[in-house]
């Protein structure tokens, strides 16, 4: 083959050697970034996912060793578990005891025998500090749980809680992670989702129904005393290692304020009229912390125009949630339908103005029945933020400058900082000049015989009944006005901007939609432009511009 035979050989053996090592680097890179996903998916992965991809025969065998200790450390459980529910909870119980009641305390508390199974663990991914891990927990348990309750009169019952049946979702968090053994200080343990409660209730030596409501008003006490003390964001810190852990127990981390400003198209519960509706709203589902709207009488599509202020312990996981009832008078009220919104969903300091569609059910949504939509506006505004949350339009305006309004007169130190909000919001009065300008509407439905409308917009101010309206444009479903029109506003948060658009003509006047909104976004931001859909009909859309033209702050003496 001779010399330049060989060495040309070479070249193009070492040429395909080099393809070669290039292409399986290549290729091992992909398999190591698909590696790297599928790890990534199944550290993500939660209980219920696990669930489904494992039934319960197939169940890991760590799983069912863990079952197994649980077994065998049950009776120490159940002795030191015992303790920590009675010191909890029976002060709770306490507080939430019905009228009737005059007392409610524990007589007897053991766990019983049966000790819970776990049917799945999921590590999920949390502060670089701690380490979280969720545990799906079923238990059918055998306890000897009995009250002893005594009644407004001097009637005691000594109630037995039997036959429970327990599904729930629980959250361990082991922080913070240190160097000494066993390398966290404490464990934070809370009921993540509580999927399923049953119980029954029996006097011991009597019958309950003899005392009619009472069943029912113990049923509801303890279930909120559940929710009170272990239902997450509640955690119970159980030290490990001697330190100062403080600094991890539940704390108010912002306010949310909420604007409760319509609804329209509720379902109509009553046979004779229409529905009589009211709201109930909350972010913890505690009887203590929910507020009821007032109630509009006779009316699908009420207006309520009302402000609320909810405390917020953790926007990551927490949800602001409303329910709509039909008031029934001395009848208990009958459910319109629910719904909710995350409050991670929310930009802090910045207002989001949304409509909440109702369900029959949060937790099992299965009809697709229009049970109607709630209008809300929401403002998360968290705690300690005193760099950031600039407005777009004056750099110099920061959200905590209206919190410095609020807190002003009332030293920090001495009051917690939800209360603190929530005393000087009260005081504080927007005062100031509101412009709207009505710009253009478009897609508008037509109302005249030829096909076309003649359009205006009618502007109400609610608290002061200024009402101030356009020119109109003839023959047109997409006209363009361009006017604007001054409002002097005395209570700028707390009042409403409805804006409604007419087809005008020689014998009557037809609605053709409107929307309404409140102050909040345009005290905040100074001016911004919007196209706002109009209820009434499918398409019709209006673009405004608002500016805000401030006054002082007044507060009341």
């Amino acid at each position: 083959m001779g010399f330049f035979g060989g060495l040309l050989f070479g070249v193009a053996f070492g040429i395909g050697f080099m393809v070669s090592i290039a292409r399986y680097q290549i290729i091992r890179s992909a398999q190591r970034v698909d590696l790297a996903a599928t790890i990534g998916a199944f550290a993500r992965m939660t209980v219920a996912d696990s669930r489904k991809l494992l039934p319960g025969e197939y169940y890991p065998p760590w799983l069912n060793w863990l079952n197994h200790i649980m077994n065998k450390i049950w009776p120490y459980v159940d002795e030191a578990a015992s303790d920590l529910i009675r010191s909890s909870v029976e002060p709770i119980l306490e507080q939430y005891k019905p009228i009737v009641l005059s007392s409610m305390k524990f007589s007897k508390l053991t766990l019983g025998t049966v000790a819970p199974q776990f049917t799945g663990v999921s590590v999920n991914e949390g502060d670089p500090g701690e380490i979280a891990m969720e545990l799906e927990m079923q238990w059918d348990g055998n306890p000897n749980v009995v009250l002893d309750i005594v009644t407004k009169v001097g009637v005691a019952l000594p109630i037995q809680v039997k036959n429970i049946a327990f599904t729930g979702l629980f959250r361990l968090i082991f922080k913070p992670l240190v160097d000494e053994f066993p390398c966290f200080g404490a464990v934070l343990f809370s009921l993540r989702e509580k999927k399923q409660l049953d119980f029954t209730l029996k006097v011991i030596g009597g019958d309950l129904s003899a005392l009619p409501g009472v069943s029912e008003a113990i049923e509801e006490t303890i279930k909120d005393a559940i929710e009170d003390s272990v239902t997450w964001p509640v955690r119970i810190i159980i030290p490990i290692l001697a330190g100062d852990y403080s600094d991890l127990e539940l704390k108010p981390a912002g306010i949310l304020e909420v604007k409760l400003i319509e609804a329209k198209e509720l379902t109509n519960k009553d046979i004779i009229g229409k529905s009589d509706p009211y709201a109930t709203l909350f972010v913890r589902p505690l009887r203590d912390r929910m507020k009821n709207s007032k109630t509009i009488n006779n009316q699908l599509n009420p207006i309520w125009n009302e402000h609320f202020e909810f405390t917020v312990e953790d926007p990551n996981t927490q949800y602001f949630t409303i329910r709509v009832f039909d008031d029934e008078g001395v009848q208990a009220s009958e459910l319109i339908g629910c719904g909710h919104f995350p409050i991670k969903d929310l930009e802090p300091g910045k207002v989001k103005d949304t409509w909440i569609k109702l369900v029959k059910d949060l937790e099992i949504q299965r009809d697709n029945k229009n049970r109607g939509q709630v209008h809300v506006e929401l403002l998360y505004c968290p705690f300690g933020t005193d760099t950031g949350l600039q407005n777009p339009i004056n750099p110099d305006f920061r959200l905590t400058d209206l919190e410095k309004a609020l807190k002003s007169g009332i030293s920090e130190t001495d009051v917690d900082p939800a209360t603190l909000a929530a005393q000087k919001k009260k005081e504080v009065i927007r005062r100031g000049v509101l412009s709207v300008t009505v710009m253009s509407a478009h897609d508008l439905p037509a109302v005249d015989l030829l096909g076309k409308s003649d359009p205006y917009v009618v502007l109400l101010m609610k608290k002061t009944e200024q009402k101030l309206k356009t020119r109109v444009i003839n023959n047109t479903l997409n006209p363009v006005w361009n006017q604007t029109f001054d409002f002097v506003v005395e209570d700028g948060l707390r009042d409403l901007l409805t804006c409604e658009v007419w087809d005008h003509d020689t014998f009557g006047k037809d609605k053709m939609g409107k929307c309404i909104m409140t102050l909040t976004r345009v005290i905040l931001e100074g001016e911004f432009t919007e196209t706002f859909d109009l209820d009434g009909c499918k398409v019709g859309k209006l673009t405004l511009h608002l500016k805000w033209t401030p006054q002082t702050i007044v507060r009341d003496p």
